[in-house]
C-alpha cells in the first residue's frame, strides 16, 4: 500500500477476468482498487485495445477538496471519495488528473480531480445495471 499517486496514474478495480486478459501489472492501493504500474492512460488504451476490449474516458471530472497539506495521506482520502462515486457510477478504472495545493486565509487545502474510466469487451458501454454486477454475473448476461 506505499503506491505513489501523482497526475496520470491509473486506479482499477480488481476483478480477476479482466487482470487475466489484459495482463496488467498492479499493486493494492485502498479496498478492492489497485495502481496500475508502469503504463499511462495511452499505453494502457493499446493494451485493451490489443486485446479486443474497450477502454471509454467519461468526460465529467470529478474534483474533492481536503483540508490540509498536499501529502500521501490527504490524497488517498481524496481518493477514497472519488472512488467512492466512480464505484456508486459502476465504473472499474479511474485516472488521477490533477492534484493541486492551495491556500484560502491562510489554510492549507488541495484538490484532488480525476475522470472515471471503464474496461469492458463490448464497444458500447453497458447500462449502469450491468456495470454495477459483479463481474461473473455480467460476463454469464452477455453470454
Amino acid at each position: 500500500m506505499d503506491a505513489k499517486v501523482r497526475v496520470g496514474t491509473l486506479l482499477i478495480e480488481e476483478r480477476p477476468v479482466m487482470a487475466k486478459v489484459l495482463g496488467l501489472e498492479s499493486e493494492p492501493y485502498t479496498g478492492n482498487w489497485n495502481v496500475v504500474k508502469a503504463l499511462d492512460s495511452f499505453a494502457l488504451d493499446h493494451k485493451i485495445h490489443d486485446a479486443g476490449w474497450n477502454f471509454f474516458f467519461m468526460a465529467a471530472e470529478i474534483k474533492v477538496r481536503i483540508f490540509g497539506a498536499i501529502g500521501e495521506t490527504n490524497i488517498r482520502r481524496a481518493l477514497q471519495r472519488i472512488l467512492a462515486r466512480v464505484k456508486q457510477q459502476g465504473f472499474n478504472c479511474l485516472e488521477v488528473t490533477g492534484i493541486a495545493a492551495n491556500r484560502f486565509l491562510g489554510v492549507p487545502y488541495a484538490t484532488v480531480s480525476a475522470h472515471s474510466r471503464h474496461i469492458q469487451q463490448r464497444c458500447l458501454l453497458d447500462a449502469i445495471q450491468v456495470r454495477r454486477r459483479p463481474q461473473s454475473d455480467a460476463e454469464r448476461a452477455r453470454g
